[in-house]
């Protein structure tokens, strides 16, 4: 059998955050998006590339934790880099949350795109009412894609596997950005929910922050809409 490659977080956070069918995201894009930069974030301090100020105390308020380059080269990964550039030439140094803000602001699209040139998402066009109306929609080329993302997770949840640190940071974002109920694994969503949150929180601790300032900028976001 075939073994289906390691898609970088963020890929598969996106291809989770929507319905297989339908090409719809599960949440709002703009929540989804945060987490998208979050993603970049984790895949670039596991690749051991990046690394967070006050992980050590608990003095930094969630988020305003600094940014600063571990080891400055590139990863290959277009995203990844551009991720990279963008804290390389930041002045003053990024905090983690308004990094997330900014960075997420288009993450949506060059993910998205991204996967469609690579062959993950195929893109067909529905018309209705005589042409008038133009719908796109973007759905898995090959089910495996978002199935074994699905699977990891069920493995994790359920013990049959030990998780690797990728798998735990997804777990911590699937459960932060209340996507638990479209993995379709469970029928006890909140017990499923607080199984991958136990896990996360057993992270490196600049993971674990990274993934409550994420929750922290989702809240922000539903602040916002109610001013």
């Amino acid at each position: 059998m075939t073994r289906v490659p390691q898609l970088p977080l963020r890929d598969e956070l996106f291809l989770l955050g929507h319905d297989d069918d339908t090409g719809h995201p599960h949440i709002h894009r703009q929540a989804l998006a945060l987490g998208l930069a979050g993603a970049v974030l984790i895949d670039l301090f596991l690749a051991g590339r990046i690394a967070l100020d006050g992980t050590d105390d608990d003095s930094h308020p969630v988020g305003e934790q600094r940014l600063w380059l571990h080891l400055d080269r590139p990863v290959g990964d277009l995203i990844a880099d551009t991720a990279l550039d963008s804290i390389r030439y930041a002045h003053p140094v990024p905090a983690l949350r308004g990094w997330l803000r900014g960075f997420a602001d288009d993450l949506y699209d060059r993910t998205r795109a991204g996967l469609h040139a690579g062959g993950i998402l195929r893109h067909d066009v529905r018309r209705r009412l005589g042409g008038l109306a133009r719908t796109d929609r973007y759905r898995p080329s090959d089910l495996k894609w978002p199935v074994v993302a699905r699977a990891r997770l069920h493995y994790i949840a359920n013990g049959r596997n030990q998780p690797d640190d990728h798998t735990a940071a997804l777990a911590g974002l699937v459960a932060t950005l209340g996507l638990t109920s479209h993995l379709y694994l469970a029928d006890d969503i909140a017990a499923l929910t607080a199984q991958l949150r136990a896990i996360a929180a057993q992270h490196h601790r600049p993971v674990r922050d990274i993934t409550a300032a994420v929750d922290a900028a989702v809240g922000d976001l539903a602040t916002a809409a109610y001013r």
